[in-house]
């Protein structure tokens, strides 16, 4: 593995309209495909250095959802809901022709993953969850609360660097490399300014400071336990403030066939390249 990865670019349309973007990286092994799901406000760029480990090993198929990425805005921010995302995935499968995947969900994409493990539970082989599970920690919600939807714009990547440090807390122990490789996947730029990749109207459909501190956690418990069916792996970040160990150890509690790594000097999320992620992601790849 670690050749590099060609891929395919997929255009297509939502229920309601929207053109979205997708990639598909082909192989010849003839398993279920992979379908890769990003964070809240990240794209498909994510899941590049997956894809070029993997490389020609085993498909996979990456989308921006709708207002990220190159996917179009929605008319209607309040349409960005993981739901309707859902439906949208199921779309870019029924356009590739895919009956099946596995997913690797990371935080938002673990979400999708569950809501179609309830829903479409035939469409789903297997799940991988990237630092999130059934309770999101109110820290968490509030952290991202205080970036969401707020533009920022650099002239330089140093500066675009030093914003992702203030607000993704956790990688200490990243080099100024990975640094800049971390900045080119969340911030594009065009024009000579550089700038968020996603709607800023993305905040119109996220609970406000005073709802996440007046409101219980969602209750996700339920939808997990519509994965009871499927082999689950999660990566839980060393330094992660959305999921904590004690919900990692009941989620292994409710779930047999669950396994669980740790994946260390990292916040929420792990890029997936690391050491240990690669080593859970090739034992569940062994199954699924």
């Amino acid at each position: 593995m670690g050749a590099q990865a060609s891929h395919r670019d997929i255009h297509f349309t939502s229920a309601d309209g929207l053109m979205l973007y997708g990639r598909d990286y082909p192989a010849s092994d003839g398993k279920t495909p992979i379908l890769c799901l990003a964070g809240l406000t990240r794209t498909s760029r994510d899941f590049e250095p997956l894809a070029h480990w993997l490389a020609g090993k085993r498909r996979l198929i990456t989308m921006d959802y709708r207002g990220r990425g190159r996917s179009a805005y929605a008319a209607d921010p309040l349409t960005y809901r993981p739901d309707i995302e859902l439906g949208d995935a199921l779309r870019l499968l029924d356009h590739l022709g895919i009956e099946q995947v596995n997913i690797i969900g990371t935080s938002r994409g673990g979400i999708i993953a569950m809501i179609m493990a309830a829903q479409f539970p035939q469409r789903l082989k297997g799940v991988l969850l990237n630092d999130v599970g059934p309770v999101i920690e109110r820290a968490s919600l509030l952290r991202i609360r205080s970036y969401l939807g707020k533009a920022l714009a650099f002239t330089n990547w140093d500066d675009a660097v030093t914003a992702l440090k203030d607000s993704n807390p956790g990688f200490e122990q990243l080099s100024d490399a990975d640094w800049l490789s971390f900045a080119h996947r969340v911030f594009i730029e065009e024009n000579g300014r550089i700038s968020q990749d996603y709607d800023l109207r993305l905040a119109k459909a996220f609970p406000t400071d005073e709802e996440i501190e007046k409101a219980d956690s969602p209750d996700l418990w339920p939808l997990f336990d519509a994965l009871m069916a499927f082999p689950v792996m999660v990566l839980r970040a060393e330094n992660s403030d959305l999921l904590s160990a004690q919900t990692v150890a009941q989620m292994k509690k409710r779930h047999a066939r669950l396994a669980a790594y740790t994946i260390k000097d990292r916040g929420h999320v792990p890029f997936l390249d690391e050491p240990g992620a690669k080593a859970a992601i090739k034992a569940w790849l062994e199954i699924v």
